[in-house]
């Protein structure tokens, strides 16, 4: 009997620590603040993110290319890079269909042929993991034709920013049974007011700062909750900001002739498909010598952008300096934009990470990619995770 006893008591210590293994007695939140300049966090009063820094991890992440909202959430959520999981911008040509895919188009924005990978939702929920998201990008298309165990329609549903707090407590205070160990939310801001205003202007300073403060009441909402302790916090975003001036712009009709170009999918990185194969290296070699622009054939992009292979990629890649606009009108009402170089410095994106799996006042030496995100989440939610182009090791000095 106690022999029976025992074995009994061996077997359940076994299965906690197995448990504890693959991350299942943790939860992990993650939220995405769209256009979280890195410098923001210092150069504004933030006072919830600094504790976060000084409570966890403070660190800089650098998105992949193109440095734009689409292409960098879906990167987070499936550790590849644009161009090989397909959203390779906001707007660009399908050439086996012959249509645009755009972020305005309902119908391609939501044809799930054209996101490649495997999400984190659906890689832990193969697996038994709950999965929910609370409006982040992508998540409301039906990948491999599933989706997260709880999710929101972004098109078709309006949840205010304290609404979207008051979904993610509610998800987290579901019976054990229903409780997702995966919550992944997303906010607008500070990215809109950066685009209306700049990201130096004292109304993008005013979005962020309550953004701080809507952060810490959730934040104090989840460690009242039964399960507080056990829940990992990361904040993070997608991509940067810079400040844009029409004055600093770049006419595409006084480039090229409109008779070399079929479409241009102008939004940065500008995609150009010839009106005819002949005319690519003339479209290339006309835009060499042109000031603030680098253009490159498809396919010969330097090597450390990871992009211009993929089926849809213009037949001419075109990026303009950091600042600088290339387009056929320059925008009279923007002040900031993003999508230029993901290694220029005001492209880069704050990271805040605090709870159980996190060390305690840590700041990265270095950044890391973005890409490493989604190996992390699996790590702390236990799971296998599908072929990636991140590196669990790349950010495995951040955990305990």
């Amino acid at each position: 009997m106690k022999r029976q006893l025992l074995l009994l008591v061996l077997l359940l210590l076994a299965v906690a620590v197995q448990s504890r293994a693959a991350g299942r007695d943790t939860y992990t939140v993650i939220v995405s603040l769209d256009g979280l300049r890195w410098d923001y966090l210092d150069a504004y009063d933030v006072p919830f993110l600094n504790q976060l820094a000084r409570e966890g991890v403070k660190a800089v992440m650098q998105p992949s290319f193109p440095s734009k909202t689409f292409p960098n959430h879906y990167t987070l959520a499936t550790g590849l890079v644009p161009d090989h999981h397909g959203i390779i911008t906001n707007t660009f040509w399908d050439r086996e269909r012959g249509v645009e895919f755009s972020l305005s188009n309902k119908e391609t924005r939501s044809d799930g042929r054209y996101y490649g990978g495997d999400p984190v939702w659906l890689t832990a929920k193969r697996q038994g993991v709950k999965t929910a998201t609370v409006f982040w990008v992508g998540s409301d298309v039906a990948v491999q034709g599933d989706h997260p165990t709880y999710w929101h329609d972004y098109q078709t549903e309006k949840i205010d920013f304290p609404g979207r707090v008051n979904e993610v407590i509610r998800l987290l205070s579901l019976p054990e049974d229903k409780r997702p160990h995966l919550v992944m939310a997303y906010f607008e801001e500070p990215d809109r007011s950066g685009h209306d205003y700049g990201p130096v202007n004292r109304f993008t300073r005013r979005a962020l700062e309550y953004l701080d403060s809507l952060l810490s009441m959730m934040w104090t909402r989840i460690q009242m909750l039964p399960i507080g302790s056990q829940v990992n916090l990361i904040i993070t975003g997608d991509h940067g900001m810079t400040s844009v001036d029409p004055k600093r712009f770049i006419n595409i009709n006084d480039c090229l002739p409109q008779r070399w170009v079929q479409r241009a999918c102008n939004d940065y990185p500008t995609l150009i498909y010839a009106s005819a194969p002949q005319y690519i290296d003339s479209i290339c070699d006309a835009l060499q010598g042109v000031d603030h622009l680098r253009a490159w054939k498809r396919g010969e992009l330097p090597e450390y952008l990871q992009y211009g292979h993929n089926k849809n990629m213009g037949d001419v890649v075109v990026l303009p300096d950091v600042g600088w606009l290339f387009d056929y009108k320059p925008s009279k009402k923007q002040r900031g934009s993003h999508g230029f170089d993901h290694t220029a410095a005001d492209m880069q994106v704050g990271f805040r990470a605090v709870g159980p799996d996190f060390k305690q006042g840590y700041e990265k030496p270095d950044r890391f990619r973005n890409v490493c995100i989604y190996p992390l989440l699996c790590h702390l939610l236990g799971v296998t995770p599908s072929p990636n182009d991140g590196s669990l090791d790349e950010v495995r000095d951040m955990l305990r």
